[in-house]
């Protein structure tokens, strides 16, 4: 892919499994680069959660279908805010909630919603100036986007990683508490959605055995290859 040379129109999509560190090392790039940020499995949870607030059947694809072209759905760009409203509802750590991670994945797998959660997650990526995060950003919401990487991590390196998220620790207990939600979550998705493996012009970083200043300095790279005005910018400053 040709580099761009403005950081204007820039958007960086970022795929990965659960557990690969896209989230945090997406929002350590948008805070360098001076660019907003998109955490677009948030929207699927926002639409999850507000569901089961209401109390709607979730396998009432109509009625879920419905909700998501209706809610309005609010995210902070700011990569060091974290707020996620739903309908005026602030859903930032409910969205987080077991009962939603339980369900989320019959959200994203109703095509007619994902249809419509992408429509406005390809708006975001047109305005430019963002790294955008989640799943099948860089074959379906953003394929044009100059940078996008693949980031992955084999499957004990991600259990742990979530343990410790959830849990605060990685023993055996914590990883096999978090087990079915990593491995599981990923097959359901995988069914609808492209990221497992590198699609032609998709960088690929394998952050197993990297902490997280090595996958963001990794990913960095490839954005000052790829955008010189990145380069530029980062060679300016620490």
């Amino acid at each position: 892919m040709p580099a761009t040379s403005s950081l204007d129109r820039i958007v960086i999509a970022i795929d990965g499994p659960s557990g690969s560190g896209k989230s945090t090392v997406s929002r350590r790039v948008a805070t360098r680069l001076g660019l907003g940020y998109l955490d677009t499995g948030a929207t699927y949870r926002a639409v999850a959660c507000a569901a089961l607030d209401r109390g709607l059947d979730l396998e009432d694809a109509a009625a879920i279908t419905a909700l998501a072209h209706r809610a309005v759905i609010e995210q902070s760009p700011d990569p060091e805010v974290d707020v996620v409203v739903i309908d005026g509802v602030d859903v930032t750590r409910a969205i987080r909630e077991p009962r939603v991670s339980a369900v989320v994945s019959k959200v994203a797998g109703n095509l007619d919603v994902r249809a419509e959660l992408v429509r406005r997650q390809r708006e975001v990526a047109a305005r430019g100036r963002v790294v955008i995060e989640g799943r099948d950003i860089t074959t379906v919401v953003a394929p044009d986007a100059p940078v996008r990487i693949l980031l992955t991590a084999d499957e004990q390196a991600r259990l742990a990683r979530r343990a410790r998220e959830l849990h605060g620790t990685a023993d055996a207990a914590a990883i096999a508490a978090t087990h079915d939600s990593i491995v599981r979550r990923d097959a359901d998705d995988s069914k609808v959605a492209s990221f497992l493996t590198a699609a032609e012009g998709v960088v690929e970083v394998d952050t197993s055995a990297l902490g997280l200043d090595e996958v963001v300095a990794a990913v960095l790279s490839v954005v000052a290859d790829r955008v010189p005005a990145a380069a530029d910018l980062l060679e300016r400053t620490p």
